[in-house]
């Protein structure tokens, strides 16, 4: 059999392979047939609400589960099958933990080094430094886990988990325990530092925030399933599903009836249809709209009452009510400061048109 060149390179840059993988506690089954692969020096996301079965499959990766059913490959060999499993300290991975599980008794430089006991003292010391200065953790290599912050904190156990060169990081839900603005700033930092280091990575969450921050793809899981693997872009704008559309940012749904394969008359207007779906005429479907889709306007002749405001900063988020009783929501600049009650001009911009067949009420 012949394999093309391109192929094989692909192949050749695949860090991780998972192909079918079923799994269950007991007769509750977790993994449903998960299958997903991660290149070379991508980060991955896998992001989906708690109990839908991503931490799982992250303990199936690392070997701490075994697999009921398909397989799991690190580098082209395969770690995880029915009745194998390689063990955790034998794959070459790093994770960092939840609660970043770092040894209270030892130093911020002695918990980077743990993991390097096989190097000569002078290695050692050079690749603690090395990574105490990518994290920004110079000044503390003395400190005691009890003395930093949690940000600091998490920084050790990132620090600790890249000190051995592993050929995939693990991140379990690593910024939960923070608030949400450290959270962000971290999450973008991570990814700067995973990116120079030129790591291979999956991440776990339930935040789509931090699942856009920092990843190249994300898996969305749902009930044991991945129900869409894209971009962070593609699923905000091309969702696959209903529950896709629900989970991923903010937005409403209102009816829509189908005029011709590439049109949709909604209550505020007629969209055009770019992508490749084609609609039967006479479709009732139910169409989503994302806050940046639905433009504050004064000169326009569509209105709808703010039935609720959330301050962000530079910008309001409405909830408007339309005339049919339909609910949107819009993004305002903040100057724009309306009084709930109030009624106000909108405008529809919609690039990307979301559009699900209305199932039976």
């Amino acid at each position: 059999m012949t394999v093309s060149r391109s192929r094989y390179n692909r192949r050749m840059s695949l860090v991780v392979e998972v192909k079918e993988v079923r799994h269950a506690y007991g007769s509750h089954p977790v993994l449903r047939g998960v299958s997903f692969e991660v290149e070379a020096g991508s980060i991955a996301c896998l992001l989906g609400p708690s109990g839908c079965g991503k931490t799982t499959v992250l303990r199936c990766i690392a070997g701490f589960e075994p697999v009921a059913s398909g397989e799991i490959r690190l580098g082209g060999a395969t770690v995880s099958s029915p009745g194998h499993t390689i063990p955790p300290e034998r794959r070459r991975i790093g994770i960092v933990f939840q609660d970043y599980a770092l040894f209270p008794h030892l130093t911020v430089a002695r918990n980077v080094a743990f993991g390097l006991r096989a190097l000569s003292s002078a290695d050692r010391a050079g690749r603690v430094a090395e990574l105490l200065g990518v994290t920004g953790l110079d000044k503390y290599a003395g400190h005691y886990p009890h003395e930093l912050s949690g940000g600091q904190q998490q920084r050790v156990a990132l620090a600790r988990a890249l000190a051995p060169r592993p050929d995939l990081l693990l991140l379990d839900e690593p910024f939960s325990n923070l608030d949400v603005d450290l959270r962000e700033r971290l999450s973008i930092e991570v990814r700067d530092i995973l990116k120079q280091q030129g790591l291979t990575a999956i991440l776990v969450t339930h935040d789509q925030h931090e699942a856009f921050n920092i990843a190249d793809e994300v898996g969305v899981v749902a009930d044991g399933h991945i129900v869409q693997w894209a971009t962070p872009y593609a699923l905000y704008h091309e969702p696959a599903n209903r529950f896709v559309a629900d989970f991923v940012g903010q937005g409403a749904f209102v009816p829509g009836q189908v005029t011709s394969p590439h049109r949709i008359q909604v209550e505020l207007g007629a969209l055009d249809v770019h992508s490749g779906d084609k609609w039967a005429p006479g479709t009732t479907v139910e169409v989503l709209l994302r806050p940046d889709d639905v433009l504050h306007d004064d000169a326009s002749p569509l209105h709808a009452r703010v039935l609720h405001k959330a301050f962000r900063g530079a910008e309001f988020l409405y909830t408007l009510e339309l005339p049919s009783g339909a609910r949107v929501m819009s993004l305002v600049p903040s100057h724009h400061d309306h009084a709930v009650g109030e009624t106000i001009g909108i405008r529809l911009e919609v690039d990307h048109v979301v559009a699900f067949a209305r199932g039976p009420s």
